[in-house]
């Protein structure tokens, strides 16, 4: 995994990191109560689970779930459609103009391949989706994964390496940005 950091587990920091995956889930599952027509009170959980302000453009449906809440970031005119999990203490930075459909996953953390270390580290790598970019329902993006300007990762798809700028992604295959408008 690129830029893979590591946590060791059953130290100060893993449990800091225990208890903010504690409050932010808890932040969720009150964001997930909410009526859906109380805006204000969405986006004001919403700034609760993600540590400040978000873009007043940004559109998150319920339900929605993160784990951690301090590592994302989003652009303007952002739209997360129902059923998304942020997985983001590696970092999730999401550009503008940017479309998630439901059910999609954004995973930044795991733990190492190795058995002997699998329990004594947390591993994560930032994903970063570029402006433009729409993911189909369903999609799972792994950390360390870079989706470029304008490309498209169709419904279901296991995203594990850098999409190239203008590329349309399924569960199958690759069509390069020759295929696609700018």
């Amino acid at each position: 995994m690129r830029n893979e950091r590591r946590l060791p587990t059953r130290t100060p920091e893993s449990r800091a990191f225990a208890e903010r995956v504690r409050v932010a889930m808890s932040l969720s599952a009150r964001l997930n109560q909410l009526p859906f027509d109380d805006l204000d009170a969405r986006r004001a959980v919403l700034g609760e689970i993600f540590g400040g302000p978000v873009p007043e453009s940004l559109s998150i449906l319920p339900p929605f779930h993160c784990d951690y809440g301090l590592g994302a970031s989003f652009g303007e005119r952002v739209f997360i459609n129902q059923g998304c999990f942020f997985l983001d203490y590696g970092g999730i930075t999401i550009g503008d103009r940017v479309m998630i459909g439901p059910r999609v996953t954004l995973s930044t953390a795991g733990h190492p391949v190795e058995v002997e270390e699998r329990f004594a580290f947390i591993t994560s790598a930032p994903i970063v989706i570029e402006d433009d970019v729409w993911i189909g329902a369903a999609a799972t993006i792994t950390p360390g994964v870079t989706i470029g300007r304008g490309s498209v990762v169709g419904a279901g798809a296991v995203v594990a390496r850098d999409v190239p700028p203008l590329c349309v992604v399924t569960a199958t295959s690759i069509v390069e940005r020759k295929r696609l408008k700018p």
